[in-house]
């Protein structure tokens, strides 16, 4: 059998010629992705192996998953190696960033729980296990500092009021809001949410420090506790 041979893409059709040419809005997926890797493996040229990174089943394939896959599954594309694959993980993580930031000059005030949500949804809803986050806020709901309480496994996570507590009044936060998200991509709250609110809740109306809300983050949709009444 004959090696096959990388098919040429005409020059006024390559993606950069195109970008110069129209923008790049007017790129497709592949287009803006075969740009950044610039160039293809010996059998595919940038588009196709672009085409190929798009549509890797492990993580449910398109431009969202490009935000999900590991190192070593964009390195099992044919023209992907350690370099481009890093550059990739990059571009996913400056992605989640851009719009992280976006939301927050949004939103200059948390008091609101779909702020929070627009806020923490593109750097939540892709990970793999739950993470429990706490905002401390001033006295406009501006937030003060954000910190990771607790990284539980895809079932569960684990924090007591203690812990989130102690970092409030370290920081002299004038409320908080819990955030934490799950894998499955259904926000709707466990019993062991709604048990870890309901001894927060308590905990903060002892020391004065009231939980505003526990936000949990799906994909794409997210669920907060106080609206749902048990805060």
């Amino acid at each position: 059998m004959g090696t096959r041979k990388m098919k040429e893409i005409p020059p006024a059709d390559r993606p950069y010629e195109r970008c110069v040419r129209l923008g790049p809005e007017r790129l497709s997926d592949e287009e803006l992705l075969s740009i950044i890797i610039r160039t293809g493996g010996r059998k595919h040229n940038s588009l196709e192996t672009a085409r190929q990174i798009l549509g890797l089943e492990c993580q449910g394939g398109g431009i969202l998953g490009l935000c999900r896959l590991s190192l070593n599954e964009l390195m099992s594309v044919e023209g992907i190696g350690t370099v481009k694959g890093i550059q990739l993980l990059c571009v996913g993580e400056l992605s989640r960033r851009i719009s992280r930031k976006c939301a927050g000059e949004r939103r200059e005030h948390f008091s609101a729980p779909d702020a929070v949500a627009d806020y923490y949804m593109e750097q939540m809803r892709h990970l793999e296990q739950e993470h429990l986050c706490v905002m401390l806020l001033d006295s406009r709901n501006a937030l003060i500092r954000e910190l990771q309480i607790s990284k539980g496994t895809v079932n569960a996570s684990l924090a007591s009021p203690r812990e989130v507590y102690i970092e409030a009044l370290k920081h002299r936060a004038v409320s908080i809001i819990l955030v934490h998200n799950h894998p499955s991509g259904d926000p709707t709250p466990s019993e062991a949410d709604c048990s870890l609110t309901r001894r927060v809740k308590q905990a903060g109306e002892l020391i004065g420090i009231p939980l505003l809300d526990h936000v949990v983050i799906g994909d794409h949709t997210y669920c907060s506790l106080k609206r749902e009444g048990i805060i």
